[in-house]
């Protein structure tokens, strides 16, 4: 079963994260994953037809998914005509400096792009973390979403400071589990 992860990392966490992802859907028996960076490069359409799962990955800046993966979304209008992804598995992760960042609002808009491309949208199942006295930032999923993996990192660190072990594992949770519903599905 071929996974595809499509994401764009401006600074180089998001990428980070997507590699996570990625650890997580090639753990489950028969997991093929190819990560699709968008931005730079041209994007290899073929690839993303013939996946049977697409997660889709963005920083959150300024409330949104970035500019570069806009730019993807606008692109795929004619795999949207041509209803290539209809009933591919898809989910989505982002990252950014806040705690909160308005992530949920970049999350939702990935969902809704999979809406109208047809896809089956595969949300977290992991219940918050870091939410009563005997959470801590180690929690998976320690922001509480359910919509998708998010990921915090200081804005005056690199990479290889961030995102923070929990949210990295709550990625390659959700990599997991898109894997295994693929498998399921397939």
């Amino acid at each position: 079963m071929k996974i595809a992860i499509v994401y764009h990392s401006g600074y180089g966490h998001t990428a980070e994260q997507a590699k996570a992802v990625a650890k997580g859907a090639e753990s489950v028996a028969g997991g093929i994953v190819k990560l699709i960076a968008v931005g730079d490069n041209e994007t290899p359409w073929d690839e993303l037809d013939s996946a049977d799962a697409i997660i889709f990955g963005s920083p959150t800046y300024m409330g949104n998914v970035s500019a570069p993966f806009k730019k993807f979304m606008d692109e795929s209008s004619k795999v949207w005509m041509a209803r290539k992804w209809v009933d591919k598995i898809s989910a989505g992760f982002t990252n950014s400096a806040s705690q909160s960042g308005d992530k949920l609002n970049t999350l939702q808009g990935l969902a809704v792009f999979a809406a109208q491309h047809g896809m089956i949208w595969v949300g977290l199942d992991l219940m918050p973390g870091n939410n009563n006295s005997k959470g801590s930032v180690e929690d998976l999923n320690r922001l509480g979403s359910f919509l998708g993996a998010m990921a915090q990192s200081n804005a005056d660190q690199g990479p290889d400071n961030g995102p923070i072990a929990s949210d990295l594992k709550t990625a390659e949770h959700l990599g997991k589990r898109v894997a295994t519903l693929t498998a399921r599905f397939k």
